[in-house]
Formats: C-alpha cells, structure tokens, sequence
C-alpha cells in the first residue's frame, strides 16, 4: 500500500505510473519512461481541464485529446481506464497482446476514447492541428447568437522531443501559427531523452524560439512534478485566443527509477528488479502488480461526471438550437453521423464528345464544385497547386484568421502536413475532406496516407499530373512508381479514371466510400469523353473496378487491352485497328484494381475470362503487378525508367504509348512472341 499521507493528487499520479510499468513489464515490451514522466501534466490535464464523457466517447463537443507521442500508448490506456471508459483492467494487463484493445501504439478503431491512431512521430502533431482547424471551421459553420457552444472545445496534445524534430510537425506547426488556432494546446515533454541517447546529440535548437517564430504562443515549467505551475501554464495558453500554444514542460524519463533520466527507460521495459525499486520509491509494495487504490477510481471519476454534465447541458441547448436553426441542426446531426445530404450527387455532371477534351484534373474540379455546393460540409483544398489540381484558386475565399466560415484550406507548400491535418479533420468528425497535389508528390505524404488507411479514416486524396503526360517538367515530377506503390498499401482506393464520366463515377465513390482513403490518379492532358451512346456507360460500372467498356466483335474475344486512364483511348483506337484486320478485340477499362478485386469470381471472369489469355495492359507507369490481369501469356506496356524533359506528345509516342506499338504489341501476344523493348516497355 502507498504511505497514507500520500495527497490524492500524487496518488493519482503515481497510479497512473505505475500502471504503464507494469504494462510494459507484462508484456515485456514498450516505453515506460514516458508515462513515469509526463503522468503529472496528464493528470492535470485530464482532472482540471479536458471536458469528456467515458459514457459517450464521440460526443461533438468534447475535448478532443491526441497522444502524438504515441510510443507512450501505455499512459493512455492508464488514463482511459482510470477515468471511466469501457477498457477493462484485464485490457490493461493484455497490453501489446493479440486481440487486446491495447496495441502497441494508440489506433482510434480499436480502443474507445483513442481520437486519431498515432505512432510514427509528428503525425499526431499535424492530426491536431486538423482538429483545431476543424472545431474553428464548425464553429463559424454552426454557433450563432446565444448558441455559441454547438462548437466551441479545445484540442490539446502531449508532444516529445521526437515529435518536434520530424518535419511534418514543423510544416503543421507553420500552418497553424499563420491560422492562428488559439483553441490548440500542447504539452511537450522536454525530457532531452530520444531512443538512441540524448537528444543534444542531434538537436540542439531553442525549439520554442522556433515556434515563437512559428507565431505560437510558448512557455516553459521548469518542474513537470509541480502541478501548481502546470496548471497555471495550461489556464495562460487558454487566455491566449489568437495563437496556438505549446508548454515546454520539463521532465525526467523514467522518474522514480534507477533508470531516471537515460535512454534505457525510453524504449525498453525497466526489469523486474528495477519496476521494485520504482515502487519501493513510490511508497508502493513491490511485489503487488496492476493495484488500483479505490480512492484513486472514487477520485478519477469526477472530471467523467462532470463531462457528462455538460454534455447533457450541450443536449438540452442543442434542442433549443434545433428549434430556431432547424436546417443548421440538420445538417449537423447528418456530418457527424457521417452521412450525406439526400439527393447530394443528383447535379454531378455527365459529358458528352460534344464537350470537347477534357483532362481528368478538369472533370474532377468540375464534380467537386458540384459536390461543394450540395455536400457544405466538404472542408479541403491544395498544397499550393489550386490551379493545377483545378480546385478552389481564390486565396481570397480561403479559411483564414477572421474568416474560419470559408471552407478552401490554402495548406501552402506542406504535403505531409496536409495529409496529417486530412486525417485530423477526419477523425474530428462533422466535415468531409479532401487534399490535392501532383502524384508524384505522393511519396512525400505517404506516411500520413498510409495512417488513414489503418485507422479506417474517409479522406479522399486528389494527385493531378499522372504519367508523363506532363510533359516539359521532367522525370523530378513525371510520376512512374507512385501508381502501382500506392495499390500495394491494404484498406486503400486508387482510382484512374479513363474519361470525365469515370471521373464524376471516381467522386461518387470517395464520397460514398466511408471506412477507406481514395486516391484519384488524374491526368493533365486532355481528351474526348467516350460516347456512353455507343460504349458502356460509367455510371454503375466505374464502382466495379473494371468493365468492359468496348466489346469484341461478336461478343467471342480473342484479345483483351486492359487501359487505365490517358491510355484507355489508346485501347479504344487500337481495337479498332485490331478488329478491322480480323482479331475480336475486347477492350476493358480498370480504374481500380482494389474494387475489381472485391468483385465476387462470376463477375471477374465475366470481364477477364480465364479462356482469353491475350492479354494487353496499358499505363504509363510501373508494370510492377500487371501480370496478374495479363496472364503469363500477355503483355505490359508500361514505364520501366524515369521520363524525361519534353512535350508530352513526343514522351507518349518515344515511351511506346502509341496506336501503333499498341496493335504491335497485341500482335506479338497473339503470335506467342511479344516483342521485347526494355525502354518503351515491359513484356511478361
């Protein structure tokens, strides 16, 4: 037992220590000395300030907390249980086990109070400042006079050395000082300690005169045990409305331990002998594991009661609110259930040839307008590429400090931040999101896009400048390997849409595709929709992942061209070349691999029977997978090699994506000798 005159607070606190420590130490697996540490400022935190309610942990106006430090997953899942949410004690003692509701990093789809799944660092960081944008666009959106608490909480974090070296947290953190996010809090656990050593081996900047720079708000506790300075640190960042705020709070790794203050109680358990010893310092006994003081449950249940309280204060206003802004209340209750407003795609547009050429970027700013004005509750925009990924251009009707109603986010040149604050934004609930750049930039967000794929996040991602169909910018900037890396990533939607029709059918997916991210691959040159009079239509087929958009003659196909994108067209035209020299030609469009394969085996060999093993696929990108769609006996015109700097008409024709090398191709197949070019393409 503790020593009884042991205040109830230091009690709390070192419960909550000494509950991750035991964790860890079960499991033989984790990072004690977090916990050990920055239990004080989570304590005060939680007990003093966060409005939340165990009992209903998605209610819209809580507090909204992220742990971006999430290699310390163990102090939350201390927190979670200790203050009334439905995680068990036998969930604590399954810490890192299979099943358990306590993985090894915080995912927001398995454990209930878990905001936004972290881990790899800085990415919580960026998540957060999605969530503070997202409570000031709502709040603009929905609060009117007298109702000015439908959206009004605050977003807070705890923060590490770690979290502040990663560069999507200084890209996050620009934004966020120039939006002046005031309701955004962070604790930062300044404890000089990273995995590898001391952190003055490698970092050694005034990271708050960085973010003073940044226009942040900034302040120190010299002592992160002194819960009177905490406090009084949190209550100033509060007072502060026009700049977010970070507290640099000064801890030691690991207290209470012999490990205290080394890298050897970051990212390892502390031992049997040594978790004795952390409790013997304590006042703990230190043969007893996993002990809970009743007093400690009695006492941590206040701030749940007291966030249940306000909750039912927040029903009783928001009846009233619904009484005199019946369609506001409507809305709101439809975006955070995460549906759609009825009849929402009913103006998404249809194309014609009689349209001219169009670019895929082009029909894709075309649905999105459409959708923008049915759907008020899309929140997104572009890392500096407006024009280019044809989305919102005005920087004048951006979200901005004084104007939190206007729904284009200006996210400048920051991509991984922009996929961060997305999943933010996502998991704040109450908005859709979106986020647009050229594809090959891809590979800068790709951690933040592979997130959002595991924690079940809807965000829908829009790369324009899909191939070398760019053209003049070069190889820096002609995507090759991007399409077949982001098919690789599980739970995710590519989607490269053939024409304007497919790509209003690639819009309605992102927006009816609720658990997964959608990326839309899209071009820059332009050309004719097809004639849904003559070919199949998009709308009902695009959502299968392949169709055949052309049939063979007389319905028996001898060859199948499987196109994508730009070169769907060049499938269309060499079919019929092909057909007219005697070969029934079928042509398929795939514009997702992902939802072909959900597809139950009738329908995939409906479109791909095993019988025609001439196979043709065309996609100016990495053949890397194609060879499950052209067989052993087919084909792949593709790109094995960077692109070069040149007018995209001459890189089409010298890269092979020709009518020409299209039906030379085919005929190769056909014969049984594909012709090998290992510049132009690739042949399997």
């Amino acid at each position: 037992m503790p020593t009884p005159d042991v205040s109830i607070d230091q009690l709390s606190i070192d419960t909550i220590r000494l509950l991750s420590v035991d964790m860890v130490q079960k499991a033989n697996s984790g990072h004690p000395g977090l916990p050990m540490g920055a239990a004080p400022m989570a304590y005060v935190l939680w007990s003093k300030f966060l409005r939340f309610n165990p009992q209903d942990p998605k209610w819209p106006n809580r507090d909204r907390f992220v742990l971006s430090a999430g290699h310390g997953s163990a102090l939350i899942y201390s927190l979670l249980h200790l203050y009334g949410y439905d995680l068990t004690l036998d969930e604590i003692k399954n810490f890192r086990q299979p099943g358990s509701r306590t993985p090894g990093h915080p995912e927001s789809n398995v454990t209930p109070g878990i905001e936004v799944t972290t881990g790899p660092l800085g990415q919580g960081f960026a998540n957060g400042v999605g969530m503070a944008m997202a409570e000031a666009h709502l709040g603009a959106m929905y609060n009117k006079p007298g109702f000015e608490g439908i959206q009004d909480h605050y977003t807070y974090a705890i923060v590490s050395d770690g979290d502040l070296m990663e560069g999507i947290a200084a890209e996050a953190a620009s934004l966020a000082g120039h939006l002046q996010l005031g309701k955004l809090i962070y604790l930062y656990d300044d404890n000089d300690i990273s995995l590898d050593g001391p952190t003055s081996l490698a970092y050694t900047e005034d990271a708050m005169k960085r973010f003073d720079a940044y226009g942040w708000h900034t302040s120190q506790v010299k002592d992160g045990n002194n819960l009177d300075e905490i406090e009084a640190a949190i209550k100033a960042a509060q007072e502060v409305k026009d700049k977010p705020s970070i507290i640099s709070i000064k801890t030691i790794i690991g207290f209470g331990s012999p490990l205290a203050g080394t890298n050897k109680a970051h990212g390892s358990p502390l031992g049997p002998d040594n978790v004795k010893k952390a409790k013997e310092f304590f006042g703990w006994n230190p043969e007893e594991s996993f002990y809970v003081p009743q007093e400690v449950y009695d006492h941590l249940k206040g701030p749940g009661q007291r966030g249940a309280e306000l909750q039912k204060e927040w029903d009783e206003q928001f009846k009233k609110y619904e009484g005199e802004f019946k369609a506001e209340a409507e809305q709101f209750h439809t975006s955070f259930n995460g549906k759609l407003p009825e009849g929402w795609d009913k103006d998404l547009p249809v194309y014609s040839p009689a349209d001219g050429k169009l670019a895929t970027r082009q029909a894709s700013g075309k649905a999105l307008n459409a959708i923008k004005k049915a759907v008020p509750f899309m929140f997104g925009g572009s890392a500096d590429l407006a024009s280019s990924n044809e989305m919102d251009k005005s920087g004048d009707d951006s979200f901005q400090p004084g104007h939190y109603e206007r729904s284009n986010i200006w996210f400048g040149v920051r991509e991984h931040a922009m996929g961060g604050i997305m999943n933010g934004i996502a998991h704040h609930a109450g908005l859709r999101t979106y986020g647009g750049t050229f594809l090959t930039f891809s590979d800068y967000m790709r951690g933040a896009i592979r997130l959002t794929a595991l924690a079940e996040s809807a965000s829908t991602f829009v790369f324009t400048h899909d191939s070398i169909g760019l053209g003049e910018d070069g190889p820096t900037h002609q995507p090759i390997e991007q399409v077949a890396s982001l098919r690789t990533m599980p739970n995710i939607v590519v989607l490269r849409p053939g024409d304007a029709n497919e790509t209003t059918e690639a819009w309605r997916i992102a927006m009816n595709t609720p658990k997964s991210p959608v990326c839309l691959i899209l071009s820059r040159q332009g050309w004719l929709p097809f004639d849904q009079s003559v070919l199949t239509p998009a709308a009902g087929n695009v959502q299968k992942g392949a169709y055949v958009l052309s049939e063979a003659q007389g319905g028996q196909p001898e060859l199948i061209l499987i196109g994508t994108g730009s070169e769907v067209p060049l499938a269309l035209e060499a079919q019929k070349v092909l057909q007219a020299e005697g070969t029934a030609t079928r042509v398929v469009s795939m514009p997702s691999w992902e939802l072909f394969e959900h597809q139950d085996k009738a329908y995939r060999e409906q479109v791909l029977p095993p019988t025609v093993r001439k196979r043709v696929s065309i996609e100016a990108g990495s053949p890397i997978g194609w060879t499950k769609y052209t067989t052993d006996e087919g084909a792949s015109i593709s790109m094995n090699r960077f692109g070069e700097s040149a007018p995209a008409d001459y890189l089409m024709k010298e890269f092979g994506f020709t009518v020409d090398n299209v039906v030379k191709v085919a005929k190769g197949v056909l014969s049984g000798q594909p012709a090998e070019d290992d510049k132009k393409q690739v042949v399997s």
